[in-house]
């Protein structure tokens, strides 16, 4: 699974069954939310590849023999064997502390390495490989995710350089991921001041601050006003609907052509992400024609956190219907602009009410009968054009700013597959003729083994046997 062409010459090729003295699987056991007794792991604990705690169930599970099978020791990584392709060959190290007990949970691997090599180099090996693919080309697929069993992933091969070069190459990866982590911190945290300039550009929009000089402050200026939701379409019960009730429309009705159904993940704040698009027959669309919409239309999310959020239906999608947690509203043009519309729904000073309607609630949703009461700050149609023009303004700049921000992080995903890519070529460090080569370092770890392997237990049976013979 590795590519040797180049490889220095001190460095050796073995298999990732031999790397590790233990591969295993974790402890099936009832896992709960609350903290009643020890940390287990779970998926999602190596989510963002380390170990999270925050990420953690509970089990009650607490005697001396469960602990020392299933308790992680120092240095050992969990490998995500189950997951989609994307996520599928992560891995995160546990590194010890006297107050971190974690207990090694089902569905994760847990892979113990040798004493004699050292367990991050390791781990940043696996790092590459999942890069590289190679974890995800060999996979078990089944829906929505795939699988590598322990008889396959101990067949992957890997490279070994001499003990201390392994310790250089991880000194050197790390000096430079944290100079890129910081980069990337930085990046984002212009990302997300971006995010707060753009909600106050709308807040100033929608508080008349853009279009009027002078402003009695927590007034809206002369000629705006606060209306419903509802009475900025034409016909309320025609104009503003929800989806159809789950039972109406089911996931095995979906095909891979005919009328487009839009879903919650489709839309986002002024943008519609035209991905993972389902689709179902013309016959099944007419039968949820009261919940369709046409090109131009808004759609509007009725679930989650944030919710109300809002967008408008491309061009491209001439007709489609939406799924039971979206809303469709086909504004009056005579009353309001539909890009000023938009803004507003997204802006604070609207999303606001939703906060205020859905607070307390474990999962926030909105019904009809509340969005149509939500308000909208509404000046005359002349002055919602020059909002626009005022906003977007504005707003191209952050979107050119932002597409650079966004082109930045790809590079810096790019440079940190490179700097893996160096390091198991040989080429992030130099190579020390006075190390020991690895071929040696191999020859120590299976004489260790050999050495401590336990006797063969019909070997001592049968040489009790015999000397009982010789005795008689």
């Amino acid at each position: 699974m590795s590519d040797n062409s180049k490889m220095p010459n001190s460095w050796v090729m073995t298999t990732v069954g031999f790397v590790f003295d233990k591969i295993s699987n974790g402890a099936n056991v009832a896992q709960y939310e609350e903290k009643i007794g020890l940390p287990i792991s779970r998926i999602e604990t190596i989510w963002n590849e380390t170990i999270d705690f925050k990420r953690v169930k509970y089990v009650k599970e607490n005697d001396k023999e469960f602990i020392e099978k299933y308790a992680l020791k120092n240095n050992d990584i969990l490998f995500s064997h189950i997951n989609s392709d994307s996520h599928l060959g992560k891995t995160a190290i546990f590194k010890k502390r006297t107050d971190s007990t974690l207990i090694h949970g089902i569905n994760l691997l847990l892979l113990r390495t040798n004493e004699l090599l050292n367990a991050n180099f390791i781990n940043y090996q696996f790092k590459y490989l999942r890069f590289r693919g190679a974890f995800a080309a060999v996979a078990q697929k089944a829906v929505n995710q795939s699988s590598i069993n322990q008889a396959k992933l101990k067949q992957f091969t890997m490279l070994l350089p001499p003990l201390p070069e392994q310790h250089r190459i991880v000194a050197k990866i790390e000096e430079l991921f944290s100079s890129l982590d910081k980069g990337i911190e930085s990046l984002k945290t212009a990302q997300q001041q971006l995010q707060v300039y753009r909600q106050a550009v709308l807040k100033w929009a929608f508080e008349g601050k853009l279009t009027n000089k002078v402003l009695v402050e927590g007034e809206l200026p002369s000629g705006w006003a606060l209306v419903k939701l509802g009475d900025l379409v034409v016909d309320p019960k025609r104009d503003l609907v929800d989806g159809p009730f789950g039972s109406n429309l089911k996931a095995d009705e979906y095909t891979d052509s005919g009328v487009a159904v839009f879903k919650i993940q489709n839309i986002k704040v002024n943008r519609f992400v035209d991905k993972k698009i389902n689709y179902i027959t013309e016959e099944k669309a007419k039968s949820l024609s009261r919940h369709s919409f046409v090109s131009g239309d808004l759609i509007i999310t009725k679930l989650g956190d944030p919710l109300g959020l809002c967008c408008k239906v491309p061009e491209k999608y001439r007709y489609g219907i939406i799924v039971a947690d979206l809303m469709r509203l086909r504004p009056n043009n005579l009353v309001v602009h539909d890009q000023f519309l938009i803004y507003a729904i997204n802006c604070n000073v609207v999303q606001n009410q939703f906060k205020a309607i859905t607070k307390g609630t474990t999962r926030p949703r909105v019904n009809l009968t509340i969005v149509r009461d939500i308000q909208i700050p509404l000046p005359p149609l002349p002055e919602q054009h020059r909002i626009v023009r005022e906003i977007e303004s504005r707003l191209s700049v952050c979107d050119k700013i932002e597409e650079s921000i966004e082109q930045s992080l790809k590079q810096s995903e790019a440079l940190r597959q490179s700097i893996l890519k160096k390091a198991f070529e040989g080429k992030l460090v130099p190579q020390d003729p006075s190390d020991e080569p690895a071929s040696v370092l191999l020859e120590r770890i299976k004489a260790e083994r050999e050495k401590n392997k336990p006797e063969n237990p019909s070997r001592r049976q049968t040489g009790k046997i015999k000397a009982k013979k010789v005795k008689s």
